[in-house]
C-alpha cells in the first residue's frame, strides 16, 4: 500500500494534477497499480501496488509529481496476505 498524504503545500495539487494523473496512469499500465483513490478524509491517497520489489516501487513513487513537489509525503507500507477474497487470490502467499 502507498500511502500519499498532503504537506501544506496542498494548495499547489492543480498545479501538478495532470502530471500526477499521467503518472498514475503509467502506474496502471505497467501493471503495477491495481487500485488508487482519495483517502475518505481528504487528507490525501491511497495506491494498492503489486509485483514490484520495494527499490523499484519507492523510484516509481519519488517520480511522482506530487512527492517531486512536496504536495505529499509518500508512506508504503508492505504487507503479506494469507487470506483473500477468492478475486484477490493472485495476491495471496502460499503457506
Amino acid at each position: 500500500m502507498i500511502f500519499l498524504k498532503f504537506t501544506k503545500e496542498k494548495t499547489r495539487a492543480g498545479e501538478a494534477m495532470e502530471a500526477h494523473k499521467a503518472w498514475l496512469a503509467q502506474g496502471f499500465s505497467d501493471g503495477i497499480f491495481l487500485a488508487a483513490g482519495s483517502l475518505d478524509d481528504g487528507a490525501g491517497g491511497a495506491i494498492l501496488a503489486f509485483g514490484e520489489d520495494r527499490d523499484a516501487l519507492e523510484a516509481r513513487v519519488a517520480a511522482d509529481p506530487f512527492v517531486r513537489e512536496g504536495i505529499v509525503t509518500a508512506e508504503i507500507t508492505g504487507f503479506t496476505p494469507t487470506r483473500t477474497d477468492a478475486r484477490l487470490g493472485f495476491l495471496k502467499v502460499a503457506g
